[in-house]
């Protein structure tokens, strides 16, 4: 087998709200796009992003059209995440996490579109804990 794309989709009451989001803050372009669905990516994410409205008819399993996203979080690794939440800041995006570090060397925060999608940005820093481990 060999992949030649990735997505990761997500139920959404409403999709312009988060697609509007990911565009405006992290850098995502629409590239395809129906009723009830669009279709996000960039070309440093290795997957795309697409958001279809909750209960759309043509949702497959049929028994998960009702689902919504939740219970997980979207991940971007940068290299300057301090930079980055300066800029989310200073672009009023309220932060559902603040910046933290934790002693395995992973330095990040949280955000959260307006459909209750959480994205974290994280950045792998040394620490004197893993420091030791490496």
């Amino acid at each position: 087998m060999k992949i030649t794309a990735s997505a990761i989709s997500l139920n959404v009451d409403d999709v312009t709200a988060s697609a509007t989001f990911a565009k405006q803050h992290f850098g995502f372009k629409e590239q395809m796009s129906a009723d009830g669905f669009v279709s996000l990516g960039r070309e440093d994410a290795g997957f795309n992003l697409v958001f279809l409205r909750t209960g759309l008819k043509s949702f497959k399993p049929i028994h998960m059209r009702e689902h919504r996203a939740d219970g997980l979080l979207i991940a971007f690794v940068v290299d300057d995440i301090d930079a980055e939440y300066a800029r989310l800041q200073s672009e009023g995006v309220p932060i559902t996490t603040p910046i933290e570090t934790e002693p395995w060397g992973e330095r990040f925060f949280q955000v959260t579109d307006p459909n209750g999608v959480v994205l974290q940005l994280v950045q792998w820093i040394m620490t004197p804990d893993n420091e030791k481990a490496g």
